[in-house]
């Protein structure tokens, strides 16, 4: 950028202090200060309901290469409450671009900055964890503004599906020359538009509602399955949610749930949920199937994670336990797998298996109910941006519904 660019400043929690060049819109901004690894896909960053009240830093080294076009926004609007690059595109190079990113984010009011330090600042984060932070152009003394960031809300018990949710319920249909073949009603959480788009590319009408519909008002609707999406803040603090879904699972209608979705149904059937130290955020997570070993790699966007069941966690101590039987890996293979994660535990709504972990830290990735057609993943299958490999969730989920029909 420019030398004449006017001057901003990132401060977080602990103190730390970065000064770079402004972009965006004027002004200053708070939130939790996180970073994302996806060397693509920020116009869909940007937009996922899933960052409200987050400062997002990229890792990679250039962004707004393509502009902002006006068919690939996951949402009606930017959520991030500021945005941190390394260096910003000076021109926007894409026949489907329709503005800069810098004037995007200028007519949401957004505030960025540009630094050289983001491998500096992703290093900082991975070490002490995410940690509330503010981007200012309008502020000069880095004390001032820590007071105000001290003085912040942070994402530990923060409820903000009710801010991202939609107000009014709408309806998502197949496309034409697809035949509707299930009814799915869709719990707005902090739903991504590419969501019901692959749901009705598979014969499902999707009625999406907002976050605080009850358990009746889904009911209701006589779906054939319901989904709970992704979406931002602490699952503890939706307990809206968690009664929703309890009274779907009571009910037996098949379920499922996706990122904030998947938190709500572990603490629907007992399992706590945490805050991860900084997250997984970007679009080359491995992931492995419990069942047959296999390693999806997927699209993350979360800070918060379900706990192994008491009985799995008791094991942590213990020996690795041997592979599943006949599956194709050998013993090394799973050697990044939590002792007990594949062992099922009891809920109120029967047994439960966790039935996916992430490789990099062990976090569970996904759980399904073995007596109730019910079940979920960390993930984001809908893949905007990312790889593809979890794109037969949707077939599964209509499996599920298939088998509800019997």
């Amino acid at each position: 950028m420019s030398n004449t660019t006017p001057e901003a400043m990132l401060v977080l929690e602990d103190g730390t202090t970065l000064r770079g060049q402004a972009f965006g819109a004027p002004g200053e901004s708070f939130g939790e200060m996180v970073f994302n690894t996806g060397m693509t896909g920020y116009q869909e960053t940007l937009t996922d309901p899933s960052y409200c009240g987050q400062i997002v830093a990229m890792t990679a080294p250039h962004i707004g290469n393509t502009g902002v076009n006006d068919e690939d926004p996951e949402s009606h609007r930017v959520w991030v409450s500021g945005y941190v690059v390394r260096e910003p595109s000076r021109i926007a190079s894409s026949w489907r671009a329709r503005r800069s990113l810098d004037a995007e984010l200028k007519a949401q009011g957004i505030t960025g900055i540009a630094v050289p330090g983001t491998r500096a600042l992703t290093m900082r984060l991975r070490e002490h964890g995410a940690m509330r932070a503010a981007v200012s152009s309008v502020e000069d003394d880095p004390r001032r503004l820590l007071e105000r960031v001290l003085a912040s809300p942070g994402m530990t018990g923060a409820d903000l599906a009710r801010i991202v949710t939609t107000p009014q319920p709408y309806t998502v249909t197949p496309p034409a020359g697809v035949r509707t073949r299930y009814r799915v009603a869709a719990v707005d959480l902090g739903i991504k538009a590419a969501t019901p788009r692959n749901m009705a590319e598979r014969g499902m009408e999707v009625r999406v509602l907002p976050a605080t519909v009850t358990a009746q008002d889904i009911l209701a609707t006589d779906p054939d399955g319901v989904f709970f999406s992704n979406g931002p803040g602490d699952p503890a603090a939706a307990g809206y949610a968690v009664a929703a879904m309890r009274g779907v699972l009571e009910a037996g209608v098949p379920l499922f749930g996706i990122c904030f979705g998947s938190q709500i149904l572990s603490r629907a059937v007992g399992l706590d949920t945490y805050k991860l130290r900084y997250g997984h955020r970007g679009v080359n997570q491995p992931v492995m199937d419990l069942g047959t070993g296999r390693v999806y790699i997927t699209s993350h966007n979360h800070g918060f994670a379900a706990a192994l069941p008491p009985e799995a966690a008791l094991l942590a101590g213990s020996a690795q336990l041997p592979e599943p039987a006949g599956a194709p890996e050998p013993a090394s293979a799973w050697v990044h797998v939590p002792p007990g994660a594949r062992q099922p535990f009891g809920t109120p709504f029967g047994a439960a298996a966790v039935t996916h972990v992430n490789l990099n830290d062990g976090v569970v990735e996904g759980i399904r109910l073995l007596e109730r057609p019910a079940f979920a993943v960390q993930y984001h299958p809908e893949a905007a941006p990312g790889p593809h490999d979890a794109m037969d969730l949707f077939d599964q989920f209509a499996t599920l519904m298939d088998e509800g029909k019997k």
